[in-house]
């Protein structure tokens, strides 16, 4: 075993299965990059409903309350917590069995990026589905095309009201009276793309929210605004919708560059953004300070930087580029693991062959413990995501809550377990050797394990 294969396991992955530091020992570079050819394997996820399949489920809902069918409303609240379940106990599984485990690290971070959450209890149903079909569908190809994929989401239209903004002065606007909604379109600027110190103004707020009005889910309407929307143009694909009767008309200033009306314009308002400077330093910055240090140096970032600009916002040739940053392979683990990464963790490396039999239920203990931990999946309080810094982890609280959670775990899993051996296979180098004597001295296999798990070591990337 390798110093370089225990940081690409641990810093680069989810946390080291039983072989796998002795694996990316060989060449920890190239096993890293490796994870980014070809196809995803994903067997956890198969089965799983579509954007569009949802989509349909929603409107059924609305149909049942407008009918005043409180059965069928409440049949449908209970199918859409047990989708989320579904879609939560796939992640976890998932993660704990991937052998693509920095693919799966970059799923994540760019989910966490582009945060939906079932803090809007709407988007509930759709949170899982928009992490596979707009995130993990995208992560190896540009940043312009995930973009696009996220914003036009049904999760990402309902968790940030596009779904109902509209023109003022548009067909829709004019009979309803309802109006523009600049929620997406400034999370985008300030979030998405450019970040808070990017050089937009409250007015290309306002402009790319006009932009972007129409954008909404593939539903149903009266049939009168269903016909004009259709001799006008509507665009549909899965669970996304482009109304145009809906759109508000004239062209649009955004950035000192003048957009048309009409879908395309949102498209191509979308690639410029993905695209611009402002948003490579952004992007830069924060895969910088996931990966290496909270407070990255300069010099780290314009590489990454650099990578992102040259190609095109090839999100493959960034990812190599971050496992090829010097300063992501020295030893001092200066990132605290959040709680989902955490439990994620420890099921790779004391789940073993029990993982095989685990469903959703038997899952649900898990998901709790997150949520005890402070992260409960897919519920980051803003659009912002969750906190990607040590002190956001590592209160007193939360310490106490993880050896809590690793003495009940250990009891779970560490019965037969040799824990001096998992522990060399989790951390190799390291697993400090004050606190291999400790494993190696512990009373009972399970609270070798549960010292393991409670480590700083095993507490960091």
């Amino acid at each position: 075993m390798s110093l370089e294969g225990a940081l690409a396991a641990n810093r680069f992955g989810l946390g080291a299965r039983e072989g796998e530091i002795d694996s990316a020992s060989r060449d920890p570079k190239g096993w890293l990059i490796a994870q980014l050819a070809g196809e995803e394997t994903a067997p956890r996820f198969a089965g799983l409903k579509s954007s569009a399949e949802l989509v349909s489920d929603l409107t059924k809902r609305r149909q049942a309350q407008q009918a005043k069918n409180k059965e069928a409303v409440k049949e449908f609240l209970m199918e859409a917590r047990k989708t989320y379940v579904r879609e939560t106990a796939a992640r976890f599984l998932h993660g704990a069995e991937t052998a693509q485990p920095f693919r799966e690290r970059l799923v994540r971070f760019w989910s966490n990026h582009f945060t939906v959450s079932i803090s809007k209890p709407q988007c509930a149903v759709f949170v899982g589905a928009f992490e596979r079909e707009a995130i993990r569908a995208n992560v190896t190809g540009t940043f312009a095309d995930m973009l696009i994929a996220v914003e036009r989401h049904p999760a990402m239209q309902l968790y940030l009201d596009n779904a109902q903004s509209i023109g003022p002065d548009s067909i829709a606007g004019r009979r309803s009276r309802r109006g523009l909604n600049e929620n997406l379109g400034r999370e985008i600027l300030e979030l998405h793309t450019l970040g808070v110190d990017g050089g937009y103004t409250q007015a290309d707020v306002i402009a790319l929210a006009k932009i972007l009005t129409g954008w909404s889910l593939n539903r149903t309407q009266g049939p009168m605004l269903q016909g004009i929307n259709a001799a006008m143009g509507s665009t549909a694909e899965g669970g996304f919708r482009f109304y145009p009767a809906r759109h508000e008309p004239g062209a649009k200033t955004l950035l000192r560059r003048e957009y048309a009306q009409g879908y395309p314009s949102g498209l191509e308002a979308l690639r410029d953004l993905a695209n611009h400077p402002a948003t490579a330093r952004h992007l830069a910055q924060k895969l910088v300070a996931h990966f290496i240090a909270d407070d990255p140096t300069q010099e780290s970032v314009r590489r990454i930087e650099r990578a992102f600009v040259s190609s095109g916002g090839n999100l493959k040739t960034v990812a190599e580029a971050i496992a090829d940053e010097p300063a992501a392979w020295r030893r001092e683990q200066s990132k605290m693991r959040t709680p989902v990464e955490y439990l994620t963790a420890a099921l790779r490396i004391a789940g073993g062959d029990r993982l095989a039999t685990l469903d959703d239920k038997a899952v649900m203990p898990i998901i709790q413990s997150a949520r005890l931990m402070g992260e409960m999946p897919f519920s980051a309080p803003s659009p912002k995501g969750w906190p990607d810094t040590e002190n956001a982890w590592s209160g007193a609280d939360a310490v106490l809550e993880r050896v809590e959670w690793a003495n009940a775990a250990a009891g779970r899993f560490g019965r037969n377990a040799d824990p001096v051996m998992l522990a060399d296979e989790a951390l190799g180098p390291l697993l400090k050797p004050d606190t291999r004597t400790l494993i190696s001295r512990a009373a009972s296999p399970e609270q070798g394990l549960a010292l393991l798990l409670a480590s700083p070591e095993f507490q960091r990337r």
